[in-house]
């Protein structure tokens, strides 16, 4: 076997650099919907303890706001959700899987799993905000 066989087997390290560095975007939309969903999270949990134990803010104004700020979450995964669904593209093409190693189909897959993450996202928030709706004050 020649070297210049050998060499034509493998693929070159620019290729894959090239193709990672086109989706290092995508890998960042990963963590987008879940970092909204932490950010809830903590704001709710926050500003209700500053209502609840401290006394510095009115529990209704707490509430008022955590539901706008939930509502504005909610919108945000889904905006997040629907750009990912469109990356991975299975209602243009009905294809669910991804058994091909190629970059098109890594992009695919990377829209599945921030679309998935977004979904897990958005139950997340509204499982956080629901004492906010259930709940009459602090107890």
């Amino acid at each position: 076997m020649s070297d210049e066989s050998k060499t034509s087997d493998r693929p070159r390290e620019d290729e894959d650099r090239h193709a990672f560095a086109a989706e290092a975007h995508s890998l960042w939309r990963i963590t987008f919907a879940p970092t909204v969903w932490a950010l809830h999270f903590v704001l709710c949990y926050g500003l209700v303890s500053l209502s609840c134990a401290k006394g510095l803010i009115p529990i209704a104004t707490v509430q008022a706001v955590l539901i706008a700020l939930s509502l504005l979450a909610l919108a945000i995964i889904a905006w997040l959700g629907f750009r990912s669904l469109r990356q991975w593209r299975v209602l243009v093409t009905g294809q669910l899987e991804h058994p091909e190693g190629t970059p098109e189909s890594r992009h695919r897959f990377l829209g599945h799993a921030a679309f998935l993450l977004s979904v897990i996202s958005a139950i997340g928030v509204i499982f956080v905000s629901m004492p906010l709706i259930l709940i009459g004050g602090c107890q």
